[in-house]
């Protein structure tokens, strides 16, 4: 989870980058463009957080044990969370 000072950080980083953006112009003010920005990136992170707790639990009911930080956990680590943020991207 990214802190409320890194969230800040990313959201104004993000204005700045929009507003270099040619052929874009943001008509509300800065600080209710923040305040949607943080919201956005907090639902996101919120969701990635889910998804990584279904598969870490997913891959913790394997039978056979896998370590994690092994070379195979990182590997069905990767593949289930691609997997997972398919199947809530259709949701």
């Amino acid at each position: 989870m990214l802190s409320e000072d890194k969230v800040s950080h990313l959201s104004h980083v993000i204005l700045m980058a929009v507003r270099k953006h040619a052929g874009t112009t943001v008509k509300s003010p800065d600080e209710r463009v923040l305040k949607e920005i943080k919201r956005v990136l907090g639902v996101e992170l919120a969701q990635e957080q889910d998804i990584d707790r279904k598969v870490r639990a997913k891959l913790g009911s394997y039978s056979r044990g896998i370590v994690e930080g092994s070379a195979e956990w990182d590997i069905l680590y990767r593949k289930t969370f691609e997997e997972e943020t398919r199947r809530h991207t259709k949701s």
